[in-house]
């Protein structure tokens, strides 16, 4: 398996999903929302996320995904943000808020003021109230005010969730649990109305790429059954109509040589409080004043592994945006960012996660940069 030295990039939030939300917003005629990307006027639009399609990803495995490679020429990279994990990122596209401001800074954070740390994808803490975790407005609230009719179609096991409470709420849920049910769906979402905007979410190529690795045979077989997805929703879009087709994260493929055990034995956790993040970006909580010795501590032990961050130098670099201050304490004192294909894994608490092949979080391109393809339909 080859080793990836791209190095790591501070997000550009002016061309990220956060901007995406805001420009198709704009293209529907919604008032105060900024075009950052310049997308043309419509009635209708439809965004198809697809689980860890990366724009690296796709652009190298393009020969198994033949309708969305023709696409490639005309699109264009996006930023997906910090971290590149899948909470983050629909948090992102479901306000069009950087997450400095949305507040989902992460696979998994501490709870500030408790010794809890809450999974931000599978919520399970009653004591954290969605909707107070992430008071935002939804691109789908400010749509739906606006006279826009709003559908957010994705698998019923997701309907109701913490994180769709978070960042999808306003929407017009649509439960759909294969590929050929996305695809009808998305048509009868779209034909239903004057004004739409639909949000297509799909995670089955993420998971194969977690379980498998991008470079398996699964994988990229299952990259073809999404080129077909798309081009099944592309060959429904009514006139006037925008397809944008898109991804929350790209990935990375590890080893067991390339992963790095953080839990067992003292040298990872002395000053340490929580653990919490996932094993492509660790973030820290420490001990009260522990937080420089930490940092350097494992700045030591990692080497060129990774590059280790306290909360104030990633704040001043811009890696979460501008950050509210109900947000900072949820971000930890100390953060690791995983470089080429390392894994900061903990296999004792996280058993699961930390067998996993393909990982994602860290701000290599292959994890950061996002496609943005187009198709539209003439009025």
């Amino acid at each position: 398996m080859p080793v990836r030295t791209d190095d790591l990039s501070t997000p550009r939030y002016e061309a990220s999903l956060a901007s995406l939300t805001t420009s198709v917003l704009a293209s529907l005629g919604v008032a105060g929302e900024a075009d950052l990307l310049g997308l043309p006027p419509v009635r209708r639009a439809c965004v198809l996320l697809v689980d860890g399609m990366g724009w690296e990803l796709l652009r190298e495995y393009r020969v198994h995904a033949p309708f969305l490679a023709t696409l490639l020429e005309s699109g264009t990279p996006l930023a997906a943000g910090c971290p590149t994990t899948t909470a983050t990122s629909l948090a992102t596209m479901g306000t069009g808020l950087v997450p400095g401001h949305h507040g989902i800074v992460g696979y998994q954070v501490a709870v500030p003021g408790t010794e809890r740390v809450l999974n931000q994808l599978r919520w399970g803490d009653p004591e954290v109230v969605p909707e107070d975790w992430q008071p935002h407005t939804t691109a789908y609230e400010r749509a739906e005010r606006a006279g826009v009719r709003t559908a957010y179609i994705a698998d019923e096991a997701y309907r109701g969730s913490g994180l769709s409470r978070a960042s999808a709420r306003g929407s017009r849920y649509v439960g759909a649990d294969s590929i050929t049910e996305l695809a009808v769906r998305a048509g009868e979402a779209l034909e239903g109305d004057d004004r739409v905007l639909a949000f297509v979410y799909h995670s089955d190529l993420d998971s194969y790429g977690h379980l498998c690795g991008v470079d398996s045979p699964y994988w990229r077989l299952h990259l073809g059954y999404v080129d077909r997805l798309a081009e099944q929703i592309a060959d429904s879009l009514p006139p006037d109509t925008a397809l944008y087709i898109t991804a929350d994260h790209g990935m990375v493929d590890t080893a067991p040589d390339t992963r790095i055990d953080i839990e067992s034995g003292p040298a990872f956790n002395a000053g340490v409080r929580l653990r919490a993040g996932e094993p492509r970006l660790r973030q820290i909580y420490t001990r009260d004043g522990a937080a420089a010795d930490v940092a350097a501590a494992w700045r030591e032990l990692l080497g060129t592994r990774a590059r280790v961050l306290t909360r104030d130098e990633a704040l001043a670099e811009g890696l979460f945006g501008d950050v509210e201050e109900a947000v900072r304490p949820r971000i930890g004192d100390v953060l690791a960012l995983a470089r080429g294909n390392t894994a900061l894994i903990a296999p004792e608490s996280e058993r699961t996660i930390s067998r996993l092949v393909g990982h994602h979080g860290s701000l290599t391109a292959a994890e950061l940069h996002v496609p943005l393809l187009r198709v539209t339909a003439a009025p």
